[in-house]
């Protein structure tokens, strides 16, 4: 009877399972040889020769030792004389943070003695300018800005545009300026020049009151005062008839400037009649010429 073959068995042993970090062969074989074969290999030849680790001759101990205290010496050296020279600095700072106080403190002192004089000189002049002068002392004290003056007027309130800008020729185009909605010095200075020839009587301008010698100028975007900045807006106040220095300004060329601004570039303004406005005295006037008055008769 024939037999039917049978399958040959495969005996062959069966293969190990891949290792799980096969795929990481390069950091493998740097985890498991962390020490390069040349420094193993001279390691262990100087462990072979008895020259590893700690020097074992005398002379070589002395060396060791020699360059431990050498070093522990100029450690020791350096931590004295930093601490020496710590107290020396710390004094030549106080010394200095002193000299700094004391050089404010008498700049300060300084500040307050102009201030102080400049009174003295401003009510001095305040004082001379109220005293006779054949009728026209009050006169004179109100073209030169000494005395407070109420009475009558406009308010013109001036203000920036709302951010806004426009492009194109205007007014101020010979001027140099640049096309925008923001008040500048000169627009100030053809207002006031404006109420002037108006009638105004005294003007001022954000609590500053102006006179002959008064200058508007600007540092960069703000107007100056006679060097002191305003910031819009600005307050107009014009002392006269209220009826007609309103209507007189208006109908004038720098009234009618006011209004291009106003059309073209979104400055805003308003005008409005007081019966009662109250300018300050200038706050500081410069005498260029005077004279001694002559006394009258019987004067004693």
């Amino acid at each position: 009877m024939c037999g039917m073959s049978q399958p040959p068995h495969n005996r062959s042993p069966a293969s190990p399972p891949a290792r799980p970090d096969a795929s990481m062969s390069l950091l493998t074989h740097v985890m498991d040889h962390s020490l390069d074969e040349g420094y193993a290999e001279a390691s262990a030849r100087r462990e072979a020769d008895g020259t590893a680790g700690v020097p074992r001759s005398l002379k070589a101990k002395l060396g060791l030792a020699a360059g431990l205290v050498l070093a522990a010496l100029v450690v020791t050296l350096g931590a004295a004389e930093a601490r020496m020279a710590a107290p020396v600095l710390a004094k030549e700072r106080h010394e200095l943070i002193d000299r700094v106080e004391r050089a404010d403190q008498r700049a300060d002192g300084l500040e307050r003695d102009i201030e102080r004089l400049r009174k003295n000189v401003a009510d001095r002049q305040r004082a001379a300018l109220k005293q006779p002068g054949g009728g026209q002392g009050e006169l004179v004290a109100l073209l030169a800005g000494a005395t407070e003056v109420r009475g009558p007027g406009i308010k013109l309130v001036v203000d920036d545009a709302k951010g806004s800008s426009s492009n194109g020729g205007g007014p101020r185009e010979s001027s140099g300026f640049s096309d925008t909605g923001r008040l500048r010095d000169r627009d100030m200075q053809k207002i006031v020049n404006g109420l002037w020839q108006s009638g105004a009587e005294a003007v001022s301008i954000n609590g500053q009151r102006l006179t002959e010698l008064s200058a508007i100028r600007a540092a960069g975007d703000a107007i100056l005062v006679d060097n002191k900045p305003l910031v819009p807006p600005y307050e107009v106040l014009a002392v006269g008839d209220k009826k007609r220095l309103g209507t007189a300004f208006q109908d004038s060329a720098d009234g009618q400037y006011l209004h291009v601004l106003q059309e073209s570039y979104g400055i805003r303004s308003t005008l409005s009649a007081q019966d009662e406005v109250r300018l300050p005295a200038a706050s500081s006037l410069t005498v260029r010429t005077a004279t001694a008055a002559e006394q009258q008769k019987g004067a004693s």
